[in-house]
């Protein structure tokens, strides 16, 4: 039995393994040392900097992180952009998609060729700035929120997701008697979890990462998100520790503590969403990246 499952392993099977095994080590290995140096003393820092597994774990990093009170602001603003503008992504991109994915749809082809140029030129930050401070949104959430509420890439994904699915469920539902929103919201959009699925994880993703509109639009430190706050955060520990020449190692080091635990602080709330979409998530974009 051994000799047969030996024998269905080519050589060129053995070395992909150890390829992938190699690769997946470099991957892996830096972010075990981030977290390593997020729970590391400051002497123990010093003495061996590439460590993985800290002999005397502590918290003072996250302490010291958290002691901030601009980092619990960041959390508010953040979770209800995502509260608000996921939901809000969702229904803009499954709507557009759908509408464009109909062959029926008057002007179809010019509308996703519009959407498509947008996607491909874009009118720069200077004009969205303005158009910002025109509707009196500057520091705002719903600066943030409106301009990246659509994300072009994700709707094409969504249309080409729709386009896949069989025509003759949209026929037979409109012989019913059955409207759009009906089709879309009780026979589309149950066959559509995948896709979904995939959607929501990458709008999450986006809105949880959400920073570079944030410093154009906002000024006020009370509704920056989190991913500003601990920019913020990590310029001030440098500038800290530049300032305070005295012990310039031990401050090298505490600035590399408060760094990685701004890392895991900001990667740990996606990584315990992704397993719940997960099972979703592979078929979702190979289905919707490919149009039949």
């Amino acid at each position: 039995m051994k000799k047969k499952l030996f024998r269905k392993f080519d050589m060129i099977d053995i070395i992909l393994f150890i390829l992938l095994s190699f690769w997946g080590l470099i991957i892996l290995l830096p972010f075990l040392n981030s977290v390593a140096i997020s729970f590391t003393s400051y002497k123990e820092y010093l003495e061996t900097p590439l460590l993985l597994f800290p002999k005397a774990p502590e918290l003072k990093a996250y302490q010291e992180l958290f002691k901030d009170g601009r980092i619990w602001a960041g959390y508010r603003t953040t979770l209800t952009i995502i509260a608000i503008g996921v939901p809000m992504s969702l229904f803009l991109s499954t709507t557009m998609g759908y509408a464009l994915s109909r062959r029926g749809f008057p002007g179809r082809k010019f509308f996703f060729m519009f959407v498509l140029f947008t996607m491909i030129f874009q009118g720069g930050i200077v004009p969205l700035y303005l158009v910002v401070r025109t509707l009196h949104l500057t520091n705002t959430i719903w600066s943030v929120i409106l301009t990246g509420a659509l994300n072009t890439f994700y709707m094409i994904l969504v249309y080409n997701f729709f386009s896949n699915l069989p025509e003759s469920l949209v026929e037979s539902a409109k012989l019913d008697g059955a409207g759009d929103w009906t089709i879309l919201f009780n026979i589309i959009l149950p066959l559509s979890l995948p896709i979904l699925a995939t959607m929501t994880l990458f709008y999450t993703v986006d809105k949880w990462n959400e920073w570079f509109n944030a410093m154009v639009f906002i000024r006020r430190g009370e509704i920056q998100p989190l991913q500003l706050v601990l920019r913020s955060i990590v310029i001030d520990s440098i500038a800290q520790g530049q300032l305070n020449a005295s012990v310039p190692m031990i401050d090298r080091a505490f600035t590399n503590g408060i760094k990685m635990a701004a890392v895991m602080v900001t990667m740990l709330p996606i990584m315990c969403i992704y397993p719940f979409l997960q099972k979703h998530f592979a078929k979702g974009i190979l289905v919707g990246a490919i149009k039949a």
